[in-house]
């Protein structure tokens, strides 16, 4: 939301916003995000760089503090946001970091190397000379492919990124 106070807010500012956030959240939620967690996260996206608590969260989108905790605690699994705070605050303010996408999509490849490891004891255990091994073994080579190709890509994204600003 706006840095502004709420006196000094335009509410039609308010509402582009609001719809922004319910719009991209209702993206993530159909590329396979949870609904909560998607709504927390996309709001933060247009949070201001102090982020937002937990009871700010509610209130901007009217859900109870229940929600917000199972959805930070979601999003924060993902590395997708931060938890911290201000100097002499006891609240926590929940944000997206400076280099949060480079974190969050940079050590996938650590995700996709499990996932292959696991793979290929599924292609041992179901034989890879069968229907089922050649599946899994093709699912283990795709993944063992995007482990060797993200940390090359999001370097050249960091790039593409410096040499823009």
């Amino acid at each position: 939301m706006s840095s502004r106070p709420q006196s000094q807010r335009d509410p039609a500012e308010d509402d582009a916003v609001l719809r922004f956030v319910e719009k991209f959240a209702l993206l993530l939620t159909n590329a396979g995000m949870a609904r909560m967690p998607a709504r927390v996260f996309s709001a933060l996206l247009v949070a201001g760089s102090d982020g937002m608590t937990a009871a700010e969260l509610a209130e901007m989108l009217q859900i109870s503090p229940a929600a917000v905790s199972g959805a930070v605690r979601y999003n924060m699994q993902l590395n997708m946001i931060e938890r911290g705070r201000r100097p002499g605050e006891r609240r926590d303010h929940y944000f997206i970091g400076d280099e949060q996408w480079y974190y969050t999509v940079g050590h996938r490849d650590v995700l996709f190397r499990t996932l292959c490891d696991a793979l290929d004891e599924g292609v041992q255990a179901v034989g890879p000379n069968t229907d089922r091994g050649r599946r899994l073994a093709e699912t283990r080579d795709f993944f063992n492919f995007l482990a060797k190709e993200l940390p090359m890509l999001v370097e050249r994204w960091r790039q593409h990124w410096e040499a823009k600003s």
